[in-house]
């Protein structure tokens, strides 16, 4: 914890001393000329993610839609066709064609396809299908398999209820169980763990309660906690370090705990801040977490 806490003091200090702007900045050009250089092609240094390509396609088309920047119609239809092979006849997508179908990967294709928005992108999910192997998926217990003979995590019910959601293929049988399951996940810190038992993460707690709100049944002092201090970012769980990638799953857990306090009337609640320090966070990301190249770093 102090080696990190010194090298994120070498990167404060020295921007300070070289920079005479207060605010520091987001490199938006440098970022999209980094995402436009993947959309076609990537280094042998990916080959590792042969099984995660849809990942890849909405790692890439999420982060542009977040700039605001235009995903040319060709590069969509290419995306359209792409994620169409990989979708299993059975149902589902795989991590890429003629792979096995795996819930993670038809969360990012369908995800993908729902961000192009385009008709083409609507008719490639084959949604009778989809709603068989989701039922395929389903536990007595309420959990869900990550895929057919896979393990059981928490994970697995965020995505089958996320692309249910946006294929508005989300029944009650299908998700009966599910939230007393991820409730039972709750640990004594108050996050949530993969499975009941086991110790709480970031991830796990983001997937937990985003999968409780998208099935409307919606644990506070935990996530707060572990915002670092000195650093601005957040760490996964309980004496880890700070890492980038907690500034998605801690810091988006606060504003689905923001919306659910809200809708139960809570006149305490702020409605011009969310309940962690924003402006650490957005130092943290900024000055410690961006690439010169374009691009964000774990650390």
């Amino acid at each position: 914890q102090t080696k990190v806490e010194d090298l994120v003091q070498e990167v404060f200090s020295a921007y300070t001393t070289n920079h005479h702007v207060s605010q520091f900045v987001l490199q938006r050009e440098k970022h999209y000329h980094y995402l436009k250089r993947g959309l076609r092609q990537l280094t042998d240094a990916y080959e590792c993610l042969d099984a995660s390509r849809p990942w890849l396609c909405y790692w890439i088309l999420h982060s542009l839609e977040l700039l605001d920047e235009p995903i040319p119609e060709s590069v969509a239809s290419d995306v359209c066709q792409f994620l169409s092979c990989c979708q299993s006849p059975s149902g589902g997508f795989g991590g890429g064609p003629s792979q096995h179908p795996h819930l993670a990967p038809t969360y990012a294709a369908v995800s993908a396809l729902c961000i192009i928005g385009t008709e083409e992108a609507f008719n490639v999910i084959n949604r009778e299908k989809l709603l068989e192997y989701l039922y395929s998926l389903k536990q007595p217990d309420g959990s869900f398999i990550m895929h057919v003979g896979g393990e059981v995590d928490v994970r697995s019910a965020y995505c089958a209820a996320s692309v249910a959601s946006l294929t508005n293929i989300l029944t009650p049988t299908l998700f009966a169980g599910t939230a007393e399951w991820i409730a039972r996940c709750q640990n004594w810190e108050g996050g949530i763990g993969g499975v009941p038992g086991m110790e709480a993460h970031g991830g796990y707690t983001f997937c937990g309660l985003a999968a409780l709100v998208i099935l409307k049944q919606e644990h506070l002092h935990w996530v707060t906690s572990r915002q670092m201090r000195f650093e601005g970012g957040f760490q996964g769980r309980c004496n880890k370090l700070v890492d980038g990638c907690y500034s998605f799953w801690q810091a988006g857990l606060l504003p689905l705990l923001h919306r659910a306090l809200h809708a139960q009337g809570d006149p305490a609640l702020s409605m011009t801040h969310w309940m962690f320090h924003q402006e650490a966070l957005q130092e943290y990301i900024l000055l410690c977490c961006q690439c010169p190249a374009g691009g964000v770093l774990d650390e």
